[in-house]
């Protein structure tokens, strides 16, 4: 006689909770990436913190009566193109924004049709705002040890000085900075400036806590 009948499957259980749109929602919070839903027509029907923070801007793309509006006019048909072919199971990489509001990237997804038939969405994927995030300078400078000045140096140079401008900009001679470069190479392993931006570039895109503004 099967004993089990009643027993929990382990795996059948944490995938039950993974799948939790609470858990998915809170991770997604964590991200540096402003990530939406929106519908072919482009109503938003959910949003992550980085995006809500990015709508509330109102810079390259901000919230209408529910919908997403492209800032600039002629972003917008870009936009509504791409949400288009989203929800007919097309990709796309638009650029909203210019040098005086602000530019960004947004790659636009297809969302997979719901099992029972429902309605294809889109998924908006935004840039990172910045190529090294406070918190994730933060962390990786923890994790090497790296002194205030050092974290500094480093956070100026992921913006793509070299060091005679890091100096002008910090106000001390060239050969302090190469001396803190040479440190924030010593203490991460890495071969040069190039290589240890890289490495800042390709870390996790945590995001810092965000002071969400309202959306409309």
């Amino acid at each position: 006689m099967n004993t089990n009948t009643h027993a929990t499957n382990p795996a059948r259980e944490l995938e039950a909770r993974w799948h939790s749109p609470v858990l998915l929602d809170l991770v997604l919070d964590e991200l540096a990436h402003g990530v939406a839903v929106a519908t072919g027509e482009g109503e938003l029907l959910h949003a992550n913190h980085a995006a809500r923070h990015e709508l509330g801007r109102r810079r390259a793309i901000a919230l209408q009566n529910g919908r997403l509006l492209a800032r600039q006019p002629e972003d917008a048909k870009a936009l509504k193109e791409a949400l288009g072919k989203a929800v007919t199971g097309k990709r796309s990489l638009i650029a909203l924004g210019n040098a005086e509001t602000g530019c960004m990237s947004v790659a636009v997804v297809p969302v997979r049709r719901d099992p029972d038939g429902g309605p294809a969405h889109a998924a908006l994927l935004f840039s990172r705002p910045s190529v090294c995030g406070s918190l994730m300078l933060f962390f990786f400078a923890r994790s090497h040890s790296l002194t205030a000045t050092e974290e500094n140096v480093l956070a100026i140079l992921c913006q793509g000085y070299s060091a005679p401008q890091v100096a002008e900009r910090l106000q001390v001679a060239v050969s302090t900075i190469r001396s803190h470069v040479r440190s924030l190479c010593t203490k991460t392993r890495s071969s040069g400036v190039r290589e240890l931006v890289n490495r800042v570039a390709m870390l996790p895109p945590v995001a810092p806590a965000l002071a969400c503004e309202a959306v409309h």
